[in-house]
């Protein structure tokens, strides 16, 4: 039975790319190009083939990247947590992670993650960075093997997977196939589209300014900017190579502008974003345009030893061996430019990272107490449903913190406080809910890509627990100020030992919610039994301070009768806040685990 089509597209940079085409197809159709010997030309019919063969090409690109994030996703952010010992390690497994999931721009995103969370340091995350620039040219390499006769087999194929498996794994793998079969097909489209135009003298003229490495390499810049792919551009490089409109130099100072534009993409990432986010995109920003510059005055060079291993074609002359060779050797110098800027570079990563965190200190973008926003949550990731909804529990980790903050100061605040340290607290509360509506939204986000049914179930669980925490942050908001006001208008005063039981039971109350944040947060299994199992040491000290309070309640002290009334709602508001952490640590327990834990 064939399957409802997948949600495919729909983001800004895709609106962004069409807006892009259609500029490319309207710029090939106008009659004014068609002057000076072009009138013999089909322009509208090439105009719509170059347009639809470079949207194939990219929507092929974008598809397959998809496919392989769904599937390597949660391995690469393994694989990048746990091999970035050293600057070296760094360095490859940025490279590794980049060629898998086929985006610098989510490696970057995963590191400034571990950075925000104290598992990597910025000098760390410098070869890390440096790494992806190199994983990037796995898709020139991809492009130049140029198998286009293979690509509607491809197409077929993995169309098959995507919609006659029920496997979800088969499905992603047919998702990839398809999506390489896209962009051969796309660059079979576009090849044919541009063959006339090796015979039209104005457009060859045109490309002979290419030569020029500062146009060439703005002309990149500024394409990869708008399109924020650099792999997408130097895609469409090694296309135009193919049909031998460009030489072998211009080629590389495209892909030099490449490196350039692809910085346009970590800028806007780092927009809105913590001070960790800016500075890797500093750091990108420093080693793309910092190696282009020490290579744009050697181009011949790289030209020149690129040709001495790349495949040769000696039996074919003129623009037939140019568009056999330069494609490969535009691909092998794109490796080589980007390997070689690793290896300069990578000596110097702490003095990079010193040199970031000067022009970007600490206090420049501090902005604590004035604005509350999601550390964690980063749209680059979306694409990545596993490494979202881990960003998800990082962020539960942060607005945990706050309710954490609240849960500490409101006891002393209700036994002991004034208004004023009421109302403070009253206050934090409006940073929970900030928080709480930035993790729905973006949970909601991620429930529409093409989940799995286990990513279903864990949005689902994330979902109720962010909802858990929010009522535990309302608690202490809505009843237990109101409490402490209560104490204030009726003028009581707490005995010092009914404080010291009401203080007793708020610890383990504060220890059970400190672990199932926690559970959350770490997907601890442990914690979360740990929050289970309390239930009965809870309880017994809830009958304790009842009993407690009772005995207390024929005490001759004045106000007797209004303070156990407030003494009693304190620890009823305190079980509450135990029933919801409780039900938080419950969402990280699969049932059958649940059921032995509550069953003990």
């Amino acid at each position: 039975m064939l399957r409802k089509f997948p949600d495919l597209g729909g983001d800004l940079n895709s609106r962004v790319v069409l807006v892009l085409l259609a500029g490319i197809g309207i710029f090939f159709a106008i009659p004014a190009f068609a002057a000076d010997g072009g009138k013999d030309l089909e322009w509208g019919v090439m105009g719509m083939q170059l347009f639809g063969g470079l949207a194939l090409f990219l929507f092929g690109m974008e598809q397959m990247a998809d496919a392989l994030k769904a599937v390597a996703g949660e391995r690469m952010k393994l694989i990048l947590a746990r091999l970035t010992t050293n600057r070296f390690m760094g360095a490859i497994t940025g490279a590794f992670v980049t060629a898998i999931i086929q985006s610098s721009s989510v490696t970057t995103v995963l590191v400034v993650g571990f950075i925000t969370a104290g598992l990597m340091s910025l000098a760390q995350s410098v070869g890390v960075i440096m790494g992806a620039n190199i994983g990037t040219t796995i898709t020139a390499q991809i492009v130049a093997f140029k198998v286009t006769k293979a690509a509607l087999l491809m197409i077929g194929v993995g169309f098959s997977m995507l919609f006659v498996s029920k496997e979800e794994r088969i499905k992603q793998y047919g998702a990839m196939l398809m999506g390489l079969g896209l962009v051969f097909f796309g660059m079979s489209v576009m090849s044919e589209a541009m063959k006339p135009l090796r015979e039209y003298q104005p457009f060859l003229d045109l490309m002979i300014h290419m030569e020029t490495p500062i146009v060439g390499i703005l002309i990149a810049a500024a394409f990869t900017g708008l399109i924020q792919s650099s792999s997408a551009t130097t895609g469409i490089v090694i296309v135009m190579a193919s049909q031998g409109f460009i030489t072998l130099p211009a080629g590389i100072a495209l892909a030099f502008g490449a490196n350039i534009g692809t910085c346009v993409t970590a800028l806007l990432a780092a927009i809105g974003k913590p001070r960790e986010a800016v500075r890797a995109a500093l750091v990108h920003i420093f080693f793309n345009v910092g190696g282009v510059l020490i290579w744009v005055g050697f181009i011949t060079p790289l030209a020149e030893i690129v040709t001495l291993f790349s495949p040769s074609y000696p039996e074919l002359e003129g623009i037939a061996r140019l568009g056999a060779e330069t494609p490969r050797q535009i691909a092998n110098a794109h490796t080589i430019f980007n390997l070689a800027n690793t290896i300069i570079f990578i000596g110097f990563t702490t003095q990079l990272a010193r040199l970031v965190e000067r022009i970007i200190p600490d206090s420049a973008l501090e902005e604590e107490g004035l604005t509350v926003r999601a550390k964690y949550l980063d749209e680059e990731l979306l694409s990545t449903p596993s490494l979202a909804l881990d960003r998800v529990r990082l962020e539960v980790l942060n607005m945990g913190k706050r309710v954490q903050d609240m849960l500490d100061r409101i006891m002393p605040a209700i036994l002991t406080g004034n208004r004023q340290t009421l109302y403070s607290i009253q206050q934090m509360d409006d940073e929970v809910d900030i928080l709480y509506e930035q993790i729905i939204a973006y949970l909601g986000t991620i429930s529409k890509r093409q989940l799995t049914d286990s990513q279903t179930y864990e949005l689902l669980e994330l979902m109720a627990a962010v909802g858990d925490l929010e009522n535990i942050g309302d608690t202490i908001e809505t009843n237990l100020v109101v409490l402490g006001n209560e104490r204030i208008d009726a003028g009581v005063s707490i005995s010092e030992p009914t404080r010291k039981v009401l203080m007793d039971f708020h610890k383990v109350v504060t220890k059970a919610f400190r672990l199932s944040v926690q559970a959350v947060s770490q997907g601890s299994e442990e914690a979360a039994v740990a929050v289970i199992a309390m239930k009965h040491e809870v309880s017994g000290l809830a009958d304790s301070a009842a009993a407690h309070q009772a005995a207390r309640l024929v005490a001759e002290e004045p106000n007797r009768i209004p303070a156990y009334t407030i003494e009693i709602d304190i620890i009823e508001k305190q079980k509450r806040i135990y029933y919801f952490a409780k039900r938080m640590a419950k969402t990280v327990l699969q049932e059958d685990e649940l059921e032995g834990v509550e069953a003990s």
